[in-house]
């Protein structure tokens, strides 16, 4: 097990506990809105506390996805996903051309049409019968991070001074999507892998992606100012949330979409894998994302609907 270095003052500020925004009376949810502001326009990144989701549906979830991915490849290849579908992927490009990732991942999602009957038929769901258990942890998960988003959400319009259903009133059906990620050891990839990131940059396409991560040596990185990397800040019990670019858009790129990657695996330590629960947000597919003007926002983006940008998004080859 690694030692976590002691957060440095610029870690701390991005550290969120939701308990005032849900108790603190009125200058408590001001207060947690205002560093939810704060970290947001800084890099679409903070680390929340007192979030509620059960620590059991976490766990569980996590070790159901370490028995899925090690099946034998061949068994986990008949739930294979189709572009922009559901399913079991291995080794995709994150950008057109670049390398490929040195990871797995499961897929899976509920309701939320993208107005597309032949993408929404790509998206359908078959579960592994050899982890008969996994649908309903997937289920129990969905639920605890629907509910969680929602509030995220709830709490992004207090920041911005909107009604406090400006986002969940176009989320009746939303888009959503969970995934389980395996970032496997260096020795199980080979020594070839190793000055490879486990995961390339990129952003999130969604409002808000809300990650549940194990403490690692060769764990998420966010590109800093300056153009470099920097590990993110780990806290025991604490969920990750990155704005998307959805999000990005819908404040007229007041918050930024966060660019982030999974550093590659590490040589000091051959062994170490690494498994991830991700949940990404979005909105109906019929809804109109219109950003906020100036001088909440920064950019005036003409008005988007979400399953338009996101048909696009899914179908485009990366």
């Amino acid at each position: 097990m690694t030692t976590a270095a002691p957060l440095t003052a610029e870690d701390a500020a991005v550290i969120i506990d939701l308990a005032p925004w849900r108790d603190g009376g009125p200058d408590g949810r001001n207060e947690v809105a205002r560093r939810l502001d704060s970290a947001f326009v800084s890099n679409g990144f903070c680390l929340i506390t007192g979030h509620g989701v059960p620590t059991d549906v976490l766990a569980e979830l996590r070790l159901l996805a370490r028995e899925f991915f090690a099946l034998p490849e061949q068994v986990k290849g008949g739930y294979r996903a189709a572009s922009g579908g559901s399913g079991w992927s291995a080794g995709l490009a994150i950008a057109r051309g670049g390398p490929t990732d040195l990871k797995e991942a499961f897929t899976f999602r509920a309701g939320g049409s993208t107005g597309s009957p032949e993408l929404d038929q790509r998206r359908s769901q078959r579960w592994p019968a050899e982890v008969p258990r996994l649908a309903e942890a997937a289920d129990a998960y969905l639920r605890a991070m629907r509910r969680l988003s929602d509030e995220l959400l709830e709490l992004c319009a207090h920041a911005l001074g909107a009604r406090v259903d400006h986002f969940t009133s176009l989320r009746r059906d939303p888009t959503q999507v969970g995934a389980l990620k395996w970032y496997p050891s260096l020795r199980h990839l080979g020594t070839a892998a190793a000055d490879r990131p486990r995961l390339g940059e990129h952003s999130d396409f969604g409002a808000l992606t809300v990650l549940d991560r194990e403490r690692g040596l060769g764990g998420l990185q966010l590109r800093t100012a300056e153009g470099g990397w920097a590990d993110a800040p780990f806290v025991s019990g604490s969920l990750a949330v990155n704005v998307g670019e959805l999000l990005a858009r819908w404040t007229g790129d007041r918050w930024v979409a966060c660019r982030h990657r999974v550093a590659p695996p590490p040589a000091a330590a051959p062994d170490e894998d690494l498994v991830s629960l991700l949940y990404v947000s979005g909105a109906d597919h019929d809804a109109l994302i219109e950003a906020f003007p100036p001088p909440i926002g920064r950019t005036v983006h003409p008005p988007v609907r979400w399953g338009d940008w996101l048909r696009e998004y899914l179908t485009t080859p990366r």
